[in-house]
């Protein structure tokens, strides 16, 4: 799939599909609360990880949808390369799934959950506002994914793996390459700042709610877990204090103001200076690209 190159602002930001294989230890050689130890933070990463592949599919449909409609051939050049990086982040979380799941983390039922519902909804939806959940969907995981991009020692920290420190960042980088790829869709359908707007304040709080639940549902069916609630109740209380998370809020409130585009939050400048550190010749990804 061919990028867009020579252009400004968001229309020639390079959006490539790579070929990235990761290759994840048996479960028994990695520790059970892999981030620092952390059981809250990692069974809320391994919840996130669950919910990728069925919402990257939704993703990929919501933007399909209109491919036919799309006359731009810049936004069309895009469009692929976003589907091509939302199919690879579903595959490489599914086998990253398989290892959590053996860890004993429920993550194959969210997932297949997501993969049976989804589709059902949008059925019954107009086909505008799956593309502008997808739109708010997005900036929430650039906001995020700069983030992870910026914490770089706290992500050395606490990813026990490699590979699942590389499948973060990996996808982090890939999440700022195409974050306005489903707005400029969304724009050029017509789509009304009403809607766009009204999309983020239902996907806002519906995403933390499911992340929240699925946490809660996921430390329920954990045996250490509430063999140490006081412990447990604590490490949830101080995600708050994460810097994963610490005053996200007013980050992501900026999708609500009119006129807004993701281009408004300047992330190029981090992407070029994680695009060698990750993928260059002596980059910590280099050995993972086919």
């Amino acid at each position: 799939m061919t990028a867009v190159q020579e252009l400004t602002g968001s229309a020639g930001r390079y959006v490539k599909t790579r070929r990235i294989k990761f290759s994840f230890r048996s479960p028994d050689k990695i520790p059970k609360y892999f981030v620092d130890g952390d059981v809250a933070m990692s069974h809320l990463v391994a919840i996130l990880s669950a919910g990728f592949p069925p919402g990257e599919e939704a993703f990929i449909r919501s933007v399909h949808h209109y491919n036919d409609r799309i006359t731009d051939p810049t936004l069309k050049e895009q469009v692929k390369g976003f589907i091509g990086q939302e199919m690879s982040h579903g595959r490489e979380h599914r086998n990253l799934n398989d290892t959590l799941q053996e860890m004993g983390y429920p993550v194959h039922a969210i997932d297949k959950g997501g993969e049976v519902l989804l589709p059902v909804l949008e059925r019954f939806v107009p086909a505008q506002l799956p593309l502008a959940l997808t739109a708010a969907a997005e900036h929430f995981t650039a906001t995020l994914a700069a983030r992870v991009l910026s914490e770089r020692e706290y992500v050395d920290s606490v990813a026990h793996d490699e590979d699942v420190k590389g499948v973060l960042n990996w996808h982090a980088f890939e999440e700022l390459e195409h974050k306005a790829v489903a707005f400029d869709v969304y724009r050029a359908m017509g789509g009304s700042e009403a809607l766009r707007i009204g999309a983020m304040l239902v996907s806002l709080p519906g995403g933390v709610g499911f992340s929240l639940l699925g946490m809660v549902f996921s430390m329920a069916l954990d045996a250490d877990a509430r063999r140490r609630p006081v412990h447990t109740t604590w490490r949830v209380l101080s995600l708050a204090r994460n810097p994963l998370f610490k005053g996200i809020l007013p980050e992501l409130a900026t999708y609500l103001r009119p006129g807004f585009h993701p281009d408004d939050v300047d992330t190029d400048p981090l992407l070029e200076a994680s695009r060698d550190r990750l993928f260059g010749p002596q980059g910590e990804l280099a050995r993972h690209l086919a």
